[in-house]
């Protein structure tokens, strides 16, 4: 699954990292590296940013889901957890990949319009 997500971004020689946890891990994190409270569903770590991106360029970086969370989130809204999860999943990479719904509207509307491609790979 995450391999077609990368192959249609055109990342055939990267790697990631996937962790699933539960509400109480990914608080941890949300709370240690985006200073926010509470679970999230999804958090994106990228490797190719900060200081150093040179240093390992095939590590794209890390997705971290609730699985928690999106288990939730599917039964609140009638999907199937599995949609859910790989809707999470594509929006943890777009992050990986630079895609940043939260600074502007326009990168928003880019994010969301390549999320719904890539979600097509699997319907």
């Amino acid at each position: 699954m995450s391999q077609d997500i990368l192959d249609a971004l055109g990342c055939r020689d990267v790697q990631l990292s996937i962790l699933i946890c539960d509400d109480s891990e990914i608080s941890v994190l949300n709370r240690k590296y985006l200073g926010r409270t509470g679970p999230t569903n999804v958090i994106a770590f990228p490797m190719q940013e900060g200081d150093f991106p040179d240093v390992f360029p095939e590590l794209l970086g890390d997705v971290v889901i609730s699985a928690e969370t999106a288990d939730r989130e599917a039964r609140e809204t009638g999907q199937d957890f599995e949609m859910r999860f790989i809707e999470l999943l594509v929006h943890g990479i777009l992050h990986l990949k630079g895609y940043d719904h939260e600074k502007d509207e326009t990168q928003a509307l880019e994010m969301e319009k390549k999320s719904r491609e890539l979600m097509d790979l699997f319907s």
